[in-house]
């Protein structure tokens, strides 16, 4: 009976995981065209100075403080300009998928919106035309396709770019001798070795059960790993509804494996996001499924812990690990809203190069707009070590559009107990 209840109890972590759920002569110009983009926006903002008292809602996906704070930030430079400007940031996190939904189908939705991986298929009939703005001809091309359509249509400001995969403690892999896993059979046996030789002082992979995104995050990289990367994929049966949904077994009978070998955290039930920091900072966790936008937390606690940056585990034999990229955080305008004329210039604002430098460097990621240099860091020796690796669109923006398609085909709990 205890068995079955714990194989229960994981499948039902899985299920509730996934329903919830980037010359030198060029380099000049680059960094001309941003200025330049800098400067037509401070031009369109000072037009903005005087008027009516407005509020604008503005809602991120920012999860982090440091990114939070920074978003703030820029708020504030803005109303000291436009005094009768104010802002109303909301930072959801786990309920911005629902929120969003709702005031979609409400048709009521903020002045200003993280598209969060959907700018064109979620919300594309809800955004307003960016593509006249200043700083559009600067967008990199690799960001290009992700926020713009063939008819030149620009859904969002592109605030960073995503390229994701797990952070990790180095001071802990250095600790037990730990090489960078390549396979997620490797992870797992680095794990089993920091659990054992730590005494289970360290739990080997974050995971909280409170925030279903954060186990979402697992299922979202390795379903790439699993039907995408590999040579031999699902791509297609994925997108013309022929899958064979057993096929997804072997991801769901990973977490399992990883759950049954108290490889995760031991209090995983009630432990939060917002003690991943901390823990971090102390060195009671090693692998975190998520970009290091956390870190930044965790080095105020700790100034000396190191962080690293490594792709996804490949699963199928043969394949080699992978990034998930495209949209990080973005800024879009209700195209409906009343303060749209607004709306847009906080966007123009939020493009000079300094503020697009703040949030990449606060989120710990690269950038979206031609030439912006974030000062990353670290964290740029991994990018560096790992530029050649391939970088696959989220799993769930491209095959899970509406965010939350596994729950029309759950595994039963059942199904695990078989495996």
């Amino acid at each position: 009976m205890k068995k079955w209840m714990k194989t229960s109890m994981v499948g039902l972590f899985a299920v509730s995981a996934i329903i919830s759920g980037c010359s030198k002569t060029t380099n000049e110009q680059s960094d001309a065209s941003a200025t330049s983009s800098a400067k037509a926006a401070t031009t369109d903002s000072a037009k903005q100075a005087t008027g009516k008292k407005v509020t604008l809602t503005l809602y991120s996906t920012a999860t982090d403080k440091a990114t939070q704070d920074v978003y703030k930030k820029i708020g504030s430079a803005y109303t000291k300009d436009h005094t009768n400007v104010s802002f109303e940031f909301q930072f959801p996190g786990q309920d911005y998928e629902n929120i969003l939904k709702m005031k979609m189908a409400a048709n009521d939705l903020p002045d200003l919106f993280d598209t969060h991986g959907w700018a064109q298929i979620r919300y594309g009939k809800y955004v307003a035309d960016l593509g006249k703005e200043p700083w559009v001809s600067s967008i990199s091309d690799s960001m290009k396709p992700v926020i713009t359509d063939k008819a030149g249509k620009v859904y969002a400001l592109p605030l960073n770019a995503a390229k994701d995969g797990l952070t990790y403690n180095k001071d802990v892999l250095d600790k037990y001798k730990i090489e960078v896993p390549k396979t997620i059979d490797e992870l797992i046996a680095a794990g089993e070795k920091i659990k054992k030789e730590s005494k289970g002082e360290v739990d080997p992979f974050f995971f909280s059960a409170t925030d279903a995104g954060s186990m979402a995050q697992f299922f979202d990289y390795y379903a790439t790993s699993l039907l995408i990367s590999p040579k031999d994929n699902q791509a297609d049966a994925l997108l013309n509804g022929s899958f064979d949904w057993s096929k997804w077994t072997p991801l769901v009978s990973k977490f399992k494996e990883m759950y049954d070998k108290r490889l995760m955290s031991t209090d995983v039930l009630t432990v939060r996001e917002s003690d991943r920091p901390r823990l971090f900072a102390e060195g009671k966790i090693a692998f975190v499924h998520t970009a290091p936008g956390f870190v930044g937390d965790a080095l105020k606690i700790n100034p000396n812990v190191k962080a690293g940056i490594m792709p996804v585990p490949a699963i199928v034999e043969g394949d080699q690990p992978t990034f998930s990229g495209g949209e990080r955080f973005t800024l879009a305008a209700w195209k409906d809203g009343k303060n749209l004329d607004a709306a847009k210039d906080v966007i123009n604002f939020f493009a000079n190069p300094d503020n697009l430098k703040a949030l990449s460097e606060a989120s710990g990621t690269p950038a979206a707009i031609n030439g912006i240099k974030p000062d990353l860091g670290a964290y740029t020796e991994y990018y560096d070590k790992y530029k050649d690796i391939r970088v696959f669109p989220y799993f769930d923006r491209v095959y899970l559009p509406a965010g939350c398609g596994m729950c029309c085909n759950p595994l039963p709990p059942s199904s695990l107990a078989e495996n």
